[in-house]
């Protein structure tokens, strides 16, 4: 996996938390003008929700020009929805964009693997479990049903 992809998953972690993430859908990056783009979907939730947050995320990293180095990315709380919802959002993108790609699938513990993230051992502390962070968006996140559309 390429230096910009692992960078692109520890933002997601970061903001999200690792040890909630349940799947990643990470769709093949985008070079165009200088400018690199990748988008992913992610399925998140406390231990024992059924119910999982999606999220989309981005990130834009310029390559060439004055700009050159410079990295924005963006992780928004879409909706809450059973895990099954994340592949009926994922076919919606793929839709949308014509692309005949299908984005990479990455489980919960593959990706704290490549991001490097050590569990936390369960006899370590007498603490609750942490509870997922609040979005890095304003908006609340919605129901969603199988038929709803996103955009990434």
């Amino acid at each position: 996996m390429v230096e910009t992809t692992v960078r692109f998953l520890r933002e997601i972690g970061d903001r999200i938390g690792a040890a909630f993430i349940e799947e990643i859908r990470l769709f093949p990056p985008i070079r165009q003008g200088g400018v690199e783009t990748c988008a992913a979907v992610v399925a998140a939730s406390a231990p024992g929700d059924a119910r999982h947050t999606v999220y989309s995320a981005s990130y834009r990293h310029t390559l060439k020009g004055k700009e050159r180095g410079k990295w924005e990315s963006d992780v928004t709380a879409e909706a809450d929805a059973p895990l099954v919802t994340l592949d009926e959002v994922v076919r919606g993108v793929m839709k949308r964009s014509g692309e005949p790609f299908e984005p990479e699938r990455i489980s919960g513990s593959a990706f704290r693997s490549i991001i490097g993230y050590l569990e936390p051992s369960a006899n370590a502390s007498a603490e609750p479990a942490p509870t997922p962070p609040e979005s890095s968006s304003s908006a609340t996140p919605r129901a969603v049903s199988a038929g709803d559309e996103f955009t990434t």
